[in-house]
């Protein structure tokens, strides 16, 4: 049985394992993320892909990192959280290794993990969009990632959904990232505080605006707190308008949404799906996509990079 290495790259960790043919992952390696030092992180990846290899048959390995990869999957262009720029990453590990090695991005791999192992393995054409910190998000048609003319496409979270609204952390305005991220909900949560609504939320926060968390908001919600419900709910309606749009660019079967704000749930799903389906052109009379929860967590990057080093 054919084993590949997959290792997920992330801002605060580097997550590692064996996987077989079928999404399986075997052992497992995690190091901490070396704080901008661009060298030592791929001296991480390094040692993690050969603490797995030892003593094993490995065939490739695939390395699914943080920002724009170029579309030969060898170089990370730009990834402003790891302070990489242009850093050939492909090669290193392969000089280092001695394993043929390729690089993805890793909203594209762990939307490849979902697709070949998780939530949309039933279908050839999925978008997953990753709803954390910001929003992530990846592309499968026709049963292949679709990537750009240069790599980069499928950056979701930056979509214009507000002309001059919310600054976004990419240093422009509007972006969807802006409006239905976890960073977003925190910001409108403790915009809130001040509120005779939002006594739960400053319970849960310990009085202080300032610390509380998008998991509060969201535990909040799910035991029925008006203002915390009427936050996610906020939150969804943007995530299913852009679905609208990335429905009448892509058509796909299934959108499956991932990251710690998925956590919600249907708190999440109901509202985003009521939304989505006002957004489609012709309704009732086509096909309209499904909305469904990310199965594998956080394998999905590790799987999906995975088995993108057998393509």
């Amino acid at each position: 049985m054919s084993l590949t290495i997959g290792v997920d790259v992330g801002g605060t960790k580097i997550a590692a394992g064996v996987v077989d043919e079928k999404g399986v992952i075997g052992a497992r390696a995690r190091r901490d993320t070396p704080s901008q030092d661009p060298d030592a992180i791929v001296e991480s990846i390094i040692a993690v892909t050969r603490e797995l290899a030892e003593g094993q048959q490995i065939d490739a390995v695939g390395v699914g990192s943080a920002g724009f990869v170029d579309s030969a999957r060898s170089t990370v262009m730009f990834a402003p959280n790891l302070a990489w720029r242009d850093v050939p990453v492909r090669q290193r590990v392969a000089d280092a290794t001695g394993l043929p090695t390729v690089v993805e991005n890793d909203a594209n791999s762990a939307a490849w993990g979902e697709f070949r192992f998780g939530a949309a393995e039933d279908v050839d054409d999925m978008i997953l969009l990753t709803i954390g910190t910001g929003v992530g998000g990846g592309v499968v048609l026709g049963g292949e990632v679709y990537r750009g003319a240069h790599g980069v496409a499928a950056e979701m979270g930056h979509i214009r959904m507000v002309p001059d609204g919310h600054l976004c952390g990419c240093g422009l305005r509007g972006c969807l990232e802006a409006y239905a991220s976890g960073t977003a909900l925190v910001r409108e949560a403790r915009t809130a505080a001040s509120l005779p609504s939002a006594e739960r939320l400053l319970s849960l926060a310990g009085g202080d605006s300032e610390r509380i968390t998008g998991p509060m908001v969201t535990a909040a919600a799910a035991d029925g707190d008006e203002l915390a419900t009427v936050l996610m709910t906020q939150l969804a309606r943007w995530l299913g308008e852009a679905m609208g749009s990335f429905t009448a660019l892509f058509d796909p079967a299934v959108f499956v949404l991932g990251g710690g704000v998925s956590a919600a749930g249907d708190l999440l799903l109901g509202p985003a799906e009521e939304t989505l389906r006002k957004q489609i052109t012709g309704r009732g009379h086509r096909p309209e996509p499904e909305i469904r929860l990310a199965t594998l967590g956080n394998d999905a990057g590790i799987s999906g990079a995975a088995d993108l080093a057998r393509k």
